[in-house]
């Protein structure tokens, strides 16, 4: 099994970040969310400001020819944007979390798995599904580590 932790609740709050929204399809992925992430630490480093987290793409829809997605970098206080680098946040509340180990083509079983316990303890998923990444491309596919969080109600 690649899931690496239990599936759990946790309580958010609010978090200022900084993100790249945009549409695009799911094959083109890879390359757009290293091409943003490159852009947002370069505009990080100007600002002499950090991460306070791992960087994230947020999955505003599922459809794979034309996702709507957010990579973004949690910061520790409200920034100004720059360009297509928009200041924003994500929400305070309760979401489910995994974190899973693998390639991320395969990541389909853990988030089956999550929306099982989701239904079976009587939860509703609501909002934007976050992946937050601890490691990238030059890891081994087999050692990628990546944190599933879906907001509940």
């Amino acid at each position: 099994m690649p899931r690496v932790s239990n599936i759990d609740i946790l309580r958010k709050r609010e978090q200022p970040t900084l993100s790249i929204r945009t549409r695009t399809k799911v094959e083109d992925l890879p390359v757009l969310i290293g091409e943003s992430y490159g852009k947002m630490a370069a505009y990080l480093k100007e600002l002499g400001e950090f991460l306070s987290d791992m960087p994230y793409v947020a999955y505003h829809n599922m459809d794979m020819q034309n996702l709507d997605v957010e990579m973004g970098f949690p910061v520790p206080k409200a920034l100004p944007g720059k360009g297509d680098i928009q200041s924003g946040s994500m929400p305070e509340g309760n979401v489910v979390f995994c974190i899973y180990r693998g390639p991320y083509r395969e990541m389909a079983s853990t988030y089956n798995e999550m929306a099982n316990w989701i239904e079976k303890n009587g939860l509703k998923p609501v909002g934007t599904v976050y992946e937050y990444y601890y490691n990238g491309p030059e890891y081994p596919e087999s050692e990628l580590l990546t944190m599933i969080v879906m907001p509940i109600t």
